[in-house]
């Protein structure tokens, strides 16, 4: 299964690309796209246009994004939902199911505290995937989601095997859900 990680941002998203074989996790690509500055329609263009491009690249068989976090300052969060849903767009336009993370969820799965600091993701992200160096923060946290994906979707399916009665069922907020 390949798995395409996104954390959104209006100036810089990050993506991830891993490929879980079994218990095991590959690295295949990481990166980020760079909206840059001017007028807020054609910065969600680019971040629509690079996600898309990277779907089509890597064709991966499902995707995960990180949900927004409630800032300080409301407009900052209006606009990095706008980002989101333009990320959400291009992934549902290449017919991936989109799962959503929480930060904290993200740290959990990755560091096993969610209170850990970006700088403990990038060195865990880097370890479970055996880099040689550690990624950026953006691609760091959208490979800490393709993570956090796969681990969900395997304890899916352990669930699952164990009780047939609950296949159909997947993984929202740490609880099943049909």
């Amino acid at each position: 299964m390949i798995i395409l990680g996104i954390d959104p941002g209006l100036r810089t998203t990050g993506f991830g690309v891993i490929q879980k074989v079994g218990n095991k996790l590959r690295y295949i690509a990481s990166g980020t796209i760079k909206s840059g500055e001017g007028e807020l329609p054609q910065r969600l263009k680019v971040i629509l246009d690079g996600v898309a491009e990277v779907a089509a690249t890597y064709k991966p068989d499902c995707a995960a994004i990180e949900k927004v976090f409630v800032n300080v300052n409301p407009q900052s969060t209006l606009l990095l939902g706008q980002a989101r849903g333009a990320a959400i767009c291009a992934l549902v336009t290449h017919e991936l199911n989109v799962a959503e993370y929480s930060p904290t969820q993200l740290k959990q799965a990755v560091v096993g505290t969610g209170r850990a600091t970006k700088a403990q993701v990038q060195d865990m992200v880097a370890r479970l995937l055996a880099l040689p160096g550690l990624p950026g923060t953006d691609a760091a946290d959208a490979l800490g989601i393709a993570i956090c994906h796969a681990h969900s979707q395997a304890t899916l399916s352990v669930v699952t095997n164990v009780h047939p009665a609950l296949s159909g069922l997947r993984m929202k907020r740490g609880r099943l859900v049909g």
